[in-house]
């Protein structure tokens, strides 16, 4: 197996290489402290910088999690190795895992998951998965507002930059690893515009690389499929929501969570961490997996062109895996010889180091292999845009027809109320008296044929409406594009 994440390879290794670590939350120490012995046992040539973060930066009252002299750290060495972290519930706190991946810029998250049949108890002995998770836009942009009493909105963002980059990135990825396929995974079927711009973007891109596979599932059938047979998946690629849960997914069916580790690439840096996190009820217990971590180790190794250690490294673990040697999670009395804690399990890893595994496929990596390229955007022309309604969401605890007597009043010669909706659903005109209806309601006004509204005009609307007492709490503009709207029907419309 070989991971490929990285996009610069070296020629002459420096001395060391230049790693912020963080200790982390839960967990977190543990693990990184028997990752670190493991990494050092293997070669690895590493200066370190240590740095706080997580759960004890929170509550001295930084909200992201992290203090000014970390960024300083990251920015210096453009390389984080972290254990995982703990955010605490509500309050405000951000999580700081989505801070660092978009603050850096690390847009790709790659996440390979592999069964160890049969030293690792799993269905799927032919499993070797690899997800590409765009990591700094969709739903994890975290813009959220309560707008009523009762409604609360978070907003889903999908740029064509951010698409066309990691979706660029999972095809070279899979052309740099010698994967066959590569699959999409959206819900187009439900939000055509967002997760349809993803789809398109693929389908553009995948032209371009006429030997790979491509395939498109809507999320919840190929989740499912990817839960039932994933030794039918190669190379996943998904917006960022979708590849935090699938990878979970497919970690769990490999044979445990703690034994997956990922990549955040970026064009200014990149970290490393386990997926899992850090499980405050074991901590301090010394029973913690610290593969996840370590594994996430050799992809670092491998990065920054250290593949000896990586290969080293790699395949020790492989052996102590194969040797039965397991810690509780993936211990089992018919796979297993020995269950061990965490210190123990890195004691196992360094004692074979130098040895390669029997049964599982040895690991080989390759410190002359090109790099993969981190894609870079080139704007298109813009288009058309002009401007054809607005949509006006409002706080009501009437009915539609009360409701949209009183927006029609506020009607110019420009645009008229067309459509009245409570959560995406249509209750006017001709709406179904079976909806329920919440406080929140979507009213579109939508220009005559052959009149155009501007923002001066739309604005003097909503004047009228705040006059007749209409309680608006948030506006969209209704745009087209060369002609094509830029903005969903109403569900029933």
């Amino acid at each position: 197996m070989n991971f490929h994440p990285g996009t610069r390879t070296f020629v002459t290794l420096p001395t060391a290489t230049p790693v912020t670590v963080a200790h982390g939350d839960g967990v977190g120490p543990e693990i990184m402290d028997a990752a670190l012995r493991v990494l050092e046992a293997a070669g690895a040539k590493l200066a370190i910088e240590e740095i706080e973060i997580g759960e004890k930066v929170y509550r001295r009252g930084l909200s992201a999690g992290i203090a000014p002299e970390a960024w300083d750290s990251l920015r210096r060495t453009g390389l984080f190795f972290k254990a995982p972290i703990t955010t605490p519930q509500g309050g405000g706190f951000k999580s700081l895992n989505v801070t660092i991946r978009k603050g850096l810029g690390l847009f790709a998250n790659v996440r390979p998951t592999q069964a160890y049949a049969p030293f690792v108890a799993t269905k799927h002995p032919a499993m070797d998965v690899v997800i590409v998770r765009e990591n700094e836009e969709d739903l994890y942009a975290g813009i959220e507002h309560r707008q009523t009493d009762e409604v609360y909105q978070c907003l889903k963002l999908i740029s064509r930059p951010g698409t066309e980059r990691i979706v660029r990135y999972a095809f070279d990825y899979a052309r740099a690893s010698g994967r066959r396929s590569v699959t999409c995974f959206t819900k187009d079927n439900i939000m055509k515009l967002t997760d349809g711009l993803f789809h398109k973007v693929f389908d553009e891109i995948g032209a371009e690389y006429p030997e790979i596979e491509k395939r498109h599932m809507i999320i919840d059938i190929g989740a499912a499929r990817l839960a039932d047979s994933p030794e039918r998946f190669d190379v996943i690629v998904t917006p960022n929501l979708y590849g935090d849960i699938v990878s979970d997914i497919a970690a769990e069916v490999a044979g445990s969570v703690g034994l997956a580790g990922s990549a955040n690439i970026g064009a200014h840096g990149a970290m490393f961490e386990a997926i899992h996190g850090s499980a405050p009820d074991i901590a301090g217990q010394g029973i913690a997996n610290p593969s996840g971590l370590i594994l996430a180790g050799v992809m670092m190794l491998q990065h920054v062109g250290q593949a000896e250690a990586a290969q080293r490294l790699h395949n020790a673990w492989l052996t102590t895996i194969e040797d039965g040697i397991h810690t509780a999670d993936i211990y089992t009395p018919a796979g297993s010889t020995k269950q061990v804690g965490t210190q123990a399990f890195a004691d196992a890893v360094i004692d074979r180091v130098g040895e390669s595994p029997k049964r599982l496929k040895p690991a080989h990596y390759d410190a002359s292999q090109g790099a993969i390229p981190i894609p870079a955007y080139e704007r298109k022309a813009p288009a058309r845009k002009e401007l054809v309604g607005i949509d006006v969401f409002v706080e009501w605890r009437g009915t539609p027809d009360d409701l949209a007597a009183r927006l029609k009043g506020a009607e110019d010669g420009l645009v008229a109320l067309k459509l009245i909706t409570n959560r995406g659903v249509k209750v006017w005109p001709e709406g179904l008296p079976e909806t329920f209806c919440t406080d929140h309601w979507r009213c579109r006004f939508e220009a005559h044929p052959g009149k155009m509204p501007n923002k001066a005009t739309l604005a003097q609307l909503l004047g009228r409406l705040a006059s007749a007492g209409v309680e608006f709490v948030k506006t969209e503009h209704l745009f087209t594009f060369d002609g094509t709207p830029g903005y969903s029907l109403g569900q029933g419309q």
